[in-house]
Order: C-alpha cells, then structure tokens, then sequence
C-alpha cells in the first residue's frame, strides 16, 4: 500500500486493506465480509448488529461480470474497465450514491437464503417503485432508488433461496445513477441533494478538514499521515445502539467494536486537532462500567461485553490526552472523569487484590490486552508489573487531579496507595535483573522473555533509574528492523504471526516510547519512535506486524495503528521544529 504525497491530502487506497467509507457512517464498500472473508467482487456492508455484507457489487457488460481494477480516495471509489468506469460516493451517512458509464452493475443480496429468522426479503416498493431489502441480521432496510438508467429486476418477493436483486444498465445518455439508502421501518421517497459532483466535493472538503486539523503539523517527513487520518475518519460512527457518543471504532472490517483500551490511544491521536471527538473516546467504555467500577471488555453497536477488562492504562492515556489540548478540561468535565476514574481504581483495588496480597491481579491474559503473552504460559491467574506500573499511573493521576479538584483527602490517600503498589511491586516482582509474574494462588513467581514484563517502563522517571536502565537493556533485545517485537526472535516461543508472541503491535509501541523518553533513555525512544513510524510507511495500519519482515497482519485498518503513528509522527515533527526551526514547512 503506498499512500500519495501528502501534500495532495487525498490518499489513495487499497480496498484489500482499507474499507471505503465517510466520517459517521455504519456502512463501508469492501471486499472484506467478515472474519478473515474475502469475496471476489466488492460489497455494501453494515456494523449495525454486527459486521453484515448486505449487497454484492458486480460490474457488468453484455450481462456478463467483468473484472475491474478498484480505485478509491476518500471521497470516491471507482470501478475501473476499459468499456468504462462505476464510482460511489456517500451522499450522507447512511446513503451511497453510485453511477456507471459504459458498464452494467447487478446489485444482489450477499445472502441467498430467506428464512423464518434470518437472510433478506425483497420487494418493489407501490409507493415510489423504489426496489427495499429487510434484512434479518442487521435488522434494517435497504432502499434502491433509480435516478436514471434501466433497470431489470429478479427476485421480486421470493422466499427461499434465490437471487434478489436488479441489474442497472445504461439508458440511451450511456449512463445510470442509483441511491442506495440503509434505514429502519420507514423513510420518505428519496429524494436527491445535489449532483453526484456536489457529493464527492462535500465529502472531500469533510476529509480535508479532518486531516487539517488533527495534522497541521504533517511535512515531507510524514508520508502516511494522510492515510492514518483517512483510518481514524473513516472508521468513526454517529451514536448509535450502545455507543452513545461519536466512536472511533477499532475498525470496519470484523474488528468492528471499541476495547476498553484501544480508545485510548485513538483519543490521545484526536486531542489536539478535535478535543470533543477525543474526549468521547476516552469516555466510551465508562458510559458502562458496572457497579463495581469495572469497564466492559468491549462495546459494539449490540453488544457489551464483561467477561473480561482490559488494563487500567486510563492515568497515563488522561495525562497524555491533556498534555496534547490546546485547551485544558473545565472543572465540570475533570469532576465527572475523577470520578469515573476513580470509581475503576476501586474496582482493581477492591475486585482483583486477593487476601493478604497488595498486587492485583488479571484472572486470563485477555484481561492485559496481551491475550496470548508467553507471561500467561504457566498460568492465566497472574499479579503483573505491568498491570501493577499502570494502576500506579492511575493512582497518580488521580492524586493530581484530587489536589486540582481541592479534594485535599483523596489526593493524599490515592498518593500513598501509588507508592504503595510500585513498592510492592519491586519488592515482589523484581529480582535484580528483570520482574516477573506471581500466581496469587500459590506464591509462585515466573519468569519470560515477553515484553509484557517490561511494561513498567511506563512509570518512566517514577522508577528508580537503575530498573529503568534493566528495562532499557531488555528492549534493546526485543528491537528489529521495525520495532519492538512483543516476543524476542530468538526466543523457542517467538512466531511470526503469533499475536502477542513475535509480532509488533502499536499499543506496546507508544507505551514502551513514551515510557523510556521520560525515564531519561531518550536516544532509544527516538530509534524505536522511527523504526515503528517507518513501518507504517512500508505496510499501513495493521492490527500488528511480522517483527522481522514488516509485513501487516491480521486486521489491515486498524485505528489504533493510525493513532500510534500519528501520535508519535506529531511528537517527531515538534522535536524537529524545537531543534532546528523552519526545517520542512507544514504542508497545506
């Protein structure tokens, strides 16, 4: 995937990899149907209740398929033949407009099946000859509207298993238009809102000032920046089911929810350019904590999850997330997120402390995030140093905000209960050399070569300086070509496409930087802030990465990859202003 020059703010994509959709829609075009599908032409899909392919897209001529090269930017994508071309837009959030010249298009539903309870009935509207799918699994309808062309229609109130659907064909200007509309009982008669021109420059001027804002400071130097931006934009969604505010998604391909950590980076990304947006990202998951204070594992359109957390990294993303405001929170927003943040300290300290034991503990390693870490072999039921390093963070934080907010009381106890913990944390995790993992069950404390381990370089200069040069020491072993690899390669359990054992991720990426620059090991930040930056530059936004040959993995768009580059891309650019201003201008 190579993205354009960034002085063009129109990236271009691959739709293998990155979905083609706008800011607050539900909806994307791509090939991707569902967990690791992919189908041979392009489809209308849905998050709504889960990731659906509505619609299957097939370009025609002389009714039979053709194959066509795909071409999208933000604004448009277009099917690409030498008998001519197909392009869609979003109109609005919920309606794409397509147009064709030369080429035919059959729209037919992705699922052939109509049962009791599941698959699409079809039918042509009497009221306006609209031609609407209801579709059982996301629960909504599906209107096709003809704005010009011919139109031959199969399938017209079939049960069963059949074909559903029209071909839309040329009429004697040689070109078509239609308005596909996604909405739930009823809707009037489309009706346009301006030529298919005025759509793609709406949409476009939308994109444009997105970028602008949260990356005013991109340059020559920052080549993806366009693109991580297109991510983040494209994968935002308007309220809607359990997510109550603007949600960044972690992505629109089957990664369709928000973890309770993963908004954390995507709200540091946005705090500069949109501080609302972010600030909904933070608070995403604390809309549902339950009433112990924890947060759910993840939220989606239908579903909220709590049979796992997540790690309670929400002090370091509240510290880092106001640090890059360019207007600090009012006291009624600091009130409401002490408490939030406060009420999921309580849940680590009440909930997950056995007896008798000052560390808290994760019960699965999907409680770290790391689900699969090589520090979970030896059992799942772990006290941490990275779970105890981030509540530290936490408990700080709190201490700072308390002092803030003249809660005089609590910023004291939250202060003695952070020294605490770090405390407990060395005396028990630490043997000289490296910290390890402790069964609250048995005593038994284990040790690995994950990165995992080395978390609490996150405390950064709240460590005494000779762990934080261990620490240092043991992340130069982890260091590729492209980063920090969660396992080392030369470790017996290192795989390439491991997840959490071999492969570099985002997340630990900006922890492990932002961890070692303030603990004083500013030369390694900067070598492992580059190598990861020109890892998106090679192979985009990735949920996680081949650690020898930087190869994406698994999910292409995910937003906390964006974020990640984004975030450590502006704090690059601010370096090199700071050293030598007027180095490389803005680009506009």
């Amino acid at each position: 995937m190579r993205p354009h020059e960034p002085e063009s703010g129109h990236p271009t994509f691959s739709l293998d990899e990155i979905p083609f959709s706008r800011y607050g829609s539900w909806l994307d075009i791509s090939p991707v149907v569902g967990l690791h599908r992919f189908a041979e032409d392009l489809h209308l899909v849905t998050h709504q209740t889960g990731m659906h392919a509505i619609l299957s897209l097939v370009p025609q001529v002389d009714g039979e398929r053709v194959e066509t090269v795909w071409e999208a930017d933000p604004a448009t994508l277009t099917w690409r033949h030498a008998e001519g071309q197909i392009d869609a837009a979003f109109e609005t959030t919920d309606t794409v407009r397509l147009r064709g010249r030369g080429l035919a298009l059959k729209v037919v539903a992705a699922e052939p099946a109509l049962t009791p309870f599941s698959g699409p009935y079809f039918f042509r509207d009497p009221i306006d000859g609209s031609l609407v799918y209801t579709h059982y699994q996301s629960g909504r309808r599906y209107r096709i509207t003809t704005l010009s062309g011919r139109l031959t229609v199969v399938g017209d109130q079939a049960l069963g298993t059949a074909e559903r659907g029209a071909v839309i064909e040329p009429a004697d200007s040689g070109s078509w238009e239609i308005a596909v509309e996604e909405f739930e009982t009823s809707r009037r008669p489309y009706v346009s809102g301006g030529s298919f021109a005025l759509v793609e420059d709406a949409v476009r001027a939308e994109f444009t000032k997105f970028l602008a804002d949260v990356a005013p400071w991109r340059t020559q130097r920052t080549p993806a920046a366009d693109l991580a931006a297109y991510v983040l934009w494209s994968a935002t969604v308007n309220p809607a089911g359990f997510l109550q505010r603007p949600s960044v998604l972690m992505s629109k391909h089957w990664m369709d929810k928000v973890w309770s950590w993963d908004h954390c980076f995507n709200a540091v990304a946005l705090a500069g350019g949109r501080p609302e947006l972010a600030l909904d990202q933070f608070l995403t998951p604390f809309d549902h904590q339950d009433p112990r204070g924890a947060l759910p594992d993840s939220v989606a359109h239908s579903e909220r999850l709590y049979n796992f957390v997540k790690p309670p990294i929400h002090g370091w993303a509240l510290r880092t997330l106001r640090r890059h405001l360019a207007q600090d929170l009012d006291v009624q927003a600091l009130t409401d997120i002490y408490w939030k943040l406060a009420f999921w300290a309580r849940f680590w300290l009440d909930a997950r402390r056995a007896p008798d034991r000052e560390l808290p503990h994760y019960q699965h390693g999907n409680d770290s995030g790391w689900d699969n870490a090589t520090t979970f072999d030896p059992a799942r039921v772990l006290e941490t140093a990275d779970l105890a390093g981030f509540l530290v963070q936490t408990l700080s934080t709190l201490a700072e905000l308390a002092t803030e907010l003249g809660l005089v009381a609590d910023s004291e106890e939250w202060s003695v209960l952070a020294d605490a913990i770090q405390q407990a944390m060395i005396d028990h995790l630490w043997d000289g050399s490296g910290f390890g993992a402790r069964n609250p069950n048995t005593g038994e404390i284990t040790r690995c070569a994950s990165l995992l381990n080395l978390l609490p370089i996150t405390l950064g200069a709240r460590l005494p300086a000779q762990i934080a040069d261990r620490l240092a020491d043991g992340i130069k072993v982890h260091l590729t070509e492209w980063g920090v690899s969660t396992e080392p390669p030369n470790s017996p359990h290192y795989e390439p496409d491991g997840y959490w054992r071999g492969p570099i991720w985002a997340p630990s990426t900006v922890l492990v930087e932002n961890g070692l620059r303030r603990a004083g090991h500013v030369g390694l930040a900067d070598d492992i802030s580059d190598r990861f930056r020109r890892l998106c530059e090679k192979s985009g936004f990735a949920e996680n990465f081949d650690a020898l040959t930087g190869a994406g993995l698994r999910d292409r768009a995910y937003t906390w990859t964006a974020s990640a580059y984004l975030i450590l891309a502006a704090e690059h650019e601010d370096r090199m202003r700071l050293a030598v201003p007027d180095s490389a201008e803005v680009v506009a």
